[in-house]
């Protein structure tokens, strides 16, 4: 685990709601697995959703992409209840990267990106030319393209995780979701890949939310974590108010000097 100092708070983002959840409960059949949640998250924030295995962060996303109805309560996107939102118009607005899917034939790199443009593909005449100049853009953004005329399936596992979200990037939605994205990549890509969602934040003035296992890349390049623990949320705020030694102690059981960013110990060794 690599410390790493804290970000600066986004402070540049909309007031307006992207996300909203109010006393939701969600489960797997009969397995309860959150309860009673109530996130807000403006348009325009960068947030990290972490915790432990099993804490619920994958399945907020879920919830909120429609792919998992909730048990109880609402919930929003942009404004809408996600459950009235027809599915079209869900993946105009909600983009999400996987930790990792399989594809089921051979697609090169680009035939993969370009499956970001079909929310917004006329059914009849398929890609138009601003199709084809977003696929080009989210390949150059991302760094693909030495990877053109590739068969994606012949990809390492972070090669192919790059691609998916070149992928997202083309759909040009305002929220992008994403599960685990650096799971897969090496140091180099994963600061690589933290870098470029906060290019899409601060420029583009996306929406983001990711779920996190890295401790360090959450703190220094997310400036508000959310921290699930049993399908609730234990903290909430800026990484040196949640990270701290007692909630990381608490949380996640091991010592907290191990995964906390470097200035959030520091601050704590000098005020003690």
């Amino acid at each position: 685990m690599i410390a790493l100092p804290v970000a600066e708070a986004n402070t540049s983002g909309a007031r307006d709601l992207a996300v909203d959840f109010r006393s939701v409960d969600a489960a797997y059949r009969r397995v309860d697995v959150l309860h009673d949640l109530t996130l807000s998250i403006r348009q325009g924030e960068r947030v990290a959703l972490i915790g432990p295995n099993g804490a619920g962060k994958s399945t907020v996303l879920r919830v909120l992409a429609g792919l998992l109805q909730a048990r109880s309560g609402q919930v929003t996107l942009l404004g809408r209840d996600v459950a009235t939102i027809p599915r079209p118009e869900v993946a105009r607005q909600l983009a999400v990267v996987p930790q990792l899917a399989a594809l089921p034939f051979a697609m090169t790199v680009e035939d993969v990106v370009g499956l970001g443009r079909l929310p917004h593909e006329d059914p009849w005449r398929g890609q138009r030319p601003a199709d084809r100049a977003a696929i080009g853009a989210a390949i150059e953004r991302v760094g693909l393209g030495h990877l053109l005329g590739r068969d994606a399936r012949e990809l390492s596992l972070g090669e192919r995780q790059l691609v998916l979200l070149a992928m997202a990037v083309a759909q040009q939605a305002p929220v992008l979701l994403l599960d685990e994205p650096t799971v897969h990549l090496d140091l180099g890509h994963q600061v690589q890949v933290m870098e470029l969602l906060v290019d899409l934040n601060e420029r583009d003035h996306i929406t983001i939310v990711a779920v996190l296992h890295d401790l360090g890349l959450a703190g220094h390049f997310f400036p508000r974590l959310v921290l699930l623990d049993g399908g609730r949320i234990v903290g909430d705020g800026p990484p040196d108010q949640v990270l701290t030694g007692d909630q990381v102690r608490s949380v996640f059981r091991v010592d907290p000097e191990l995964v906390r960013p470097a200035s959030a110990v520091g601050r704590e060794t000098a005020g003690a």
